[in-house]
C-alpha cells in the first residue's frame, strides 16, 4: 500500500469533505481516506497496482472539485485560491453597497426604462453582476451537486440568492413591492467576503507547518575527491561528506567525523541553548551550525531526517480524525437535505398563514442563508491543526488526535524513573574531604587513575574533573579490579579509587558514607600512599525541571507517581527530594505495563512517561502514553505523543496544550451547533432578516477559526 496526499480546492463546508471520501473511497484499490476541511486535503492509502494518483484526482474533480498531488501545485493552488478569494470579496461589496443603500434609503434616480424605474434596473444590473458572477462558485457548486443527486452549502447559498434575484425581477415586472435585490447581493457579498476571512485564517492556523516545511537547507558542500562543490540537498546521498561552516543549516541528519561547534536545535526540540558537538555526535537536518566548523558524514536521506519524520507525524495526526469528529461527520451527512426541506416546509407555512408568496419567501431564504454547515467542518480540524502544529513548533509531536481527547481524563502521571525525572547517567554529587590533600591536589591524581576505566562511575568522575578543569596527569602500572576499583601510580604515588573491598579503611568519614549510602548514592573511596582522602558520592542526579514539573502537576490536583526498576532505597532518595508521594521500585521493564493496569484498576486515568523504547508496554497499556525521543526515536510507534527534548517540565506543557487544543475543539463545536439550533427557528418565524443571516453565517465561520487561534497564546514554562 502508498499513502499520498492531495490537495483539494473548492471545498466549502463539511458536507464537501464527506462526499470526496466517499467518492474516492469506491475507487478500486483504495484501502481509506480522509478528507480534512480545515487543510483542504484528503490522506489517502492504495494499492498502487490497483490506482494511481492520477484516478484518484480524477474522482476528486468528478465530483466538481480541484485536486493537485505534487507540492508545487499544491502551493500555487493555494496562493491562487487566497488571490481569487480577496478580488471576489472587493467586487461584490463594491457592486452590493450601492444596491443596499438604493433599497434602504429609497435612492432616487431619475428616469424610467421599459415603464421600470432606472432605480430598480441599477439594482438589477449591480445585483445580477454580484449573485452570478462574483457569486459564481455557488452556482457553479450546486450544479456539480446537481448532477450527482446531491447538495451542499453551495446549494444553500445558490438557492437562496437565486430566489431572492428572481422574486425581485418578477415584483418589478408585474409592478409588486417585493423588491429583494439588496437581500440577494447583501447576502452574497457578505458570504463571499466570509470565505476570503476564513481561507485567510485558516492559513494562519497552518502556519507552524509551513515554516517546518521551509526549515530545511536548499543547499549543500559536498567534498568530493578533496574538492569542495555545491549542490542542492536533493542530489545528496547516505555517505556523501558535507563541509558546514558557522551559521551555516545542516542539510541532512549525518554524523561529525571532524571538527567541535555548538549548534541550534530549536527548531527540533524547542530548547533555546546551542548542544556541543565532537567527533562521532549526530547533528540533525535543518538545525544551524553556531561557531565551529564541522565535516560530517550523511547518514540518513531527505525523507528519513528527524525533520521529516516530524513533519510526517503532524501530517498523520491530521490526517486521523478525532472520534468527536465521527459525530460532526454523522450530522454534516444530513444537515443540508434536512434544510432544503425545512426551508420548503418555512415557504408552505407563511403561504398559509398570509396567503402572500412574497412574504413568505424572505423567512425561507433565512433558513437556507443561515444554516451553512461551515462552522461544524471547521471545528475540529482547525484546533487539531494549530494544536498540533504549535506542538511541533515547541517539540511535542501529537500523533493524533484521540490523544487531545485521552489527556482531558488524566489524573495520575506515572514517570519512569532513569532517564526520564533523572539525567540518566551517574554524576559526581558530594566530594567530601577526610585527609591532609585539598581537592584540587587530590582531583588531578584520582582523575588519572579513573581515565584508564571505561566503568560508569569512572567516566562519572573523570567528567566532574574535566568540569572543574584539572589538568589530565599520566598513569603508570593501571589496575583494574573488578568489583573493587581501579589502583595505578601517578607521579610516583600510589592512588586508589574504589569501595569499601579496596579500600577498608573510612578515615574520619564512617558517618558521611552512611548518610551518602542512606541517600542512595554510590560511594567511591579515594586514597594516596595507603591512606584515605576523600570519599565520592555519585548518583543519577534528578534533571534539573523535574521537581517544578512534579510541583506544577501536584498543582492541578494530578497525582504524581515515580516507577523504576531500581532498588526501594535509591528510589525513595530521589523521591524525597522531587516530593513524589508514591513510588514503585524494583520493577522489571516487562511489569512496568502490568504496575500501570493496577493502577487503572484503582479508577485512576494514567499517563505514562517514558523512554519509549524499554517502556513501550507500559506506554501502550496507559490510557495516554508520552514517549522521550531524539532524533531517530521520533517515529516510536507506542507513544501518543512524542517529547523531542526537554524534561519532566515539557510534560506539564504537553499536556496543558492537549487538554486546550480538546476544550477549543468542544468550544467550537459548542458554538456551532448552538448558532445553527438557536439561528434556524429564529430565521424560520421570519426573526432574521436575510442579510443578518448572511453576516451571521459568514461569522460563525470565523468565530471558530480564530478560537482555534487562541492555542497558540498557551504560554507555559517548559
Amino acid at each position: 500500500m502508498e499513502k499520498t496526499k492531495i490537495l483539494i480546492a473548492g471545498m466549502h463546508c463539511a458536507s464537501c469533505a464527506l462526499r470526496i471520501e466517499k467518492a474516492v473511497k469506491q475507487v478500486s484499490g483504495v484501502r481509506s481516506v480522509a478528507v480534512n476541511y480545515a487543510t483542504d486535503t484528503a490522506s489517502i492509502e492504495f494499492d498502487p497496482a490497483l490506482a494511481k494518483v492520477a484516478d484518484l484526482c480524477r474522482a476528486i474533480e468528478q465530483e466538481g472539485y480541484r485536486a493537485a498531488e505534487n507540492a508545487e501545485a499544491k502551493t500555487g493552488a493555494s496562493v491562487r485560491e487566497a488571490r481569487q478569494a480577496k478580488r471576489l470579496a472587493i467586487g461584490a461589496v463594491l457592486l452590493s453597497v450601492p444596491v443596499f443603500f438604493i433599497a434602504m434609503f429609497g435612492q432616487k434616480i431619475p428616469g424610467e426604462i421599459y415603464g421600470i424605474g432606472a432605480a430598480y434596473w441599477v439594482q438589477f444590473i449591480l445585483s445580477g453582476v454580484t449573485i452570478f458572477w462574483f457569486g459564481r462558485q455557488f452556482h457553479l457548486g450546486m450544479i456539480n451537486r446537481l448532477r450527482h443527486f446531491s447538495s451542499d452549502m453551495d446549494t444553500l447559498v445558490s438557492l437562496g440568492t437565486t430566489v431572492a434575484f428572481a422574486a425581485s425581477v418578477w415584483a418589478a415586472i408585474t409592478g409588486g413591492h417585493a423588491i429583494y435585490f439588496e437581500v440577494g447581493s447583501t447576502v452574497a457579498a457578505l458570504i463571499i467576503v466570509g470565505r476570503y476571512l476564513e481561507t485567510k485564517s485558516r492559513g494562519q492556523t497552518s502556519q507552524a507547518i509551513a515554516k517546518l516545511l521551509e526549515l530545511g537547507a536548499k543547499q549543500a558542500r559536498r567534498i568530493r575527491d578533496g574538492k569542495e562543490e555545491t549542490v542542492d540537498v536533493a542530489d545528496l546521498h547516505v555517505g556523501d561528506m558535507l563541509l558546514i561552516k558557522p551559521g551555516e543549516k545542516i542539510p541532512l541528519d549525518a554524523i561529525v567525523i571532524d571538527g567541535s561547534s555548538s549548534v541550534d536545535e530549536s527548531m527540533l526540540t524547542g530548547e533555546s541553548l546551542p548542544v556541543d558537538k565532537n567527533n562521532n555526535d549526530t547533528v540533525f537536518g535543518a538545525t544551524i551550525n553556531a561557531n565551529g566548523i564541522l565535516t560530517v558524514r550523511v547518514t540518513k536521506a531527505s525523507d528519513e531526517t528527524a525533520l521529516a519524520q516530524i513533519i510526517n507525524v503532524v501530517n498523520d495526526a491530521l490526517a486521523r480524525k478525532a472520534p468527536i469528529e465521527h459525530l460532526v461527520d454523522r450530522v454534516s451527512a444530513i444537515f443540508v437535505p434536512v434544510v432544503l426541506c425545512l426551508a420548503v416546509a418555512v415557504f408552505a407555512g407563511w403561504l398559509l398563514i398570509t396567503g402572500n408568496a412574497a412574504a413568505a419567501l424572505a423567512p425561507a431564504i433565512a433558513v437556507l442563508v443561515v444554516a451553512c454547515p461551515c462552522a461544524l467542518g471547521l471545528a475540529t480540524p482547525t484546533a487539531v491543526l494549530v494544536g498540533t502544529g504549535e506542538g511541533a513548533k515547541n517539540g511535542v509531536l501529537i500523533k493524533s488526535g484521540t490523544a487531545l481527547e485521552k489527556a482531558k481524563k488524566i489524573d495520575t502521571v506515572v514517570f519512569d524513573k532513569t532517564g526520564t525525572l533523572t539525567v540518566g547517567k551517574p554524576m559526581v554529587t558530594d566530594v567530601i574531604m577526610c585527609g591532609s590533600l585539598k581537592e584540587d591536589e587530590l582531583l588531578p591524581l584520582v582523575a588519572a587513575v579513573e581515565a584508564g576505566s571505561e566503568h560508569p562511575l569512572s567516566k562519572a568522575v573523570v567528567a566532574y574533573a574535566l568540569e572543574k578543569k584539572t589538568q589530565a596527569l599520566p598513569a603508570s602500572s593501571f589496575l583494574a579490579l573488578p568489583g573493587q576499583g581501579v589502583r595505578a601510580v601517578v607521579q610516583g604515588r600510589l592512588v586508589e579509587a574504589g569501595n569499601e573491598k579496596l579500600i577498608q579503611d573510612a578515615g574520619a568519614a564512617p558517618q558521611k558514607i552512611f548518610d551518602l549510602e542512606t541517600a542512595g548514592k554510590t560511594v567511591i573511596r579515594a586514597s594516596v600512599d595507603g591512606k584515605i582522602q576523600a570519599i565520592i558520592g555519585i548518583a543519577d542526579a534528578p534533571k534539573a525541571d523535574a521537581k517544578g514539573a512534579v510541583a506544577e502537576l501536584k498543582k492541578q490536583g494530578i497525582a504524581v507517581v515515580m516507577l523504576t526498576g531500581d532498588n526501594i532505597r535509591v528510589a525513595n532518595a530521589i523521591a524525597k527530594e522531587l516530593a513524589i508521594d508514591e513510588v514503585i521500585a524494583g520493577v522489571l521493564p516487562q511489569e512496568k505495563a502490568m504496575a500501570v493496569k493496577k493502577l487503572q484498576d484503582r479508577g485512576r486515568t494514567v499517563v505514562f512517561v517514558g523512554d519509549g523504547i524499554n517502556d513501550a508496554p507500559a506506554l501502550v497499556q496507559a490510557n495516554l502514553g508520552i514517549a522521550l525521543g531524539t532524533g531517530s526515536d521520533i517515529a516510536i510507534e507506542s507513544g501518543d505523543m512524542v517529547l523531542l527534548a526537554g524534561g519532566p517540565l515539557k510534560v506539564v506543557y504537553a499536556l496543558a496544550l492537549a487538554r486546550m487544543t480538546f476544550s477549543t475543539i468542544r468550544q467550537n463545536l459548542f458554538w456551532a451547533f448552538f448558532y445553527n439550533v438557536i439561528a434556524i427557528p429564529v430565521a424560520a418565524l421570519g426573526l432574521l432578516d436575510p442579510m443578518i443571516a448572511g453576516a451571521a453565517m459568514a461569522f460563525s465561520s470565523i468565530s471558530v477559526v480564530l478560537n482555534a487561534l487562541r492555542i497558540k497564546r498557551l504560554t507555559i514554562k517548559r
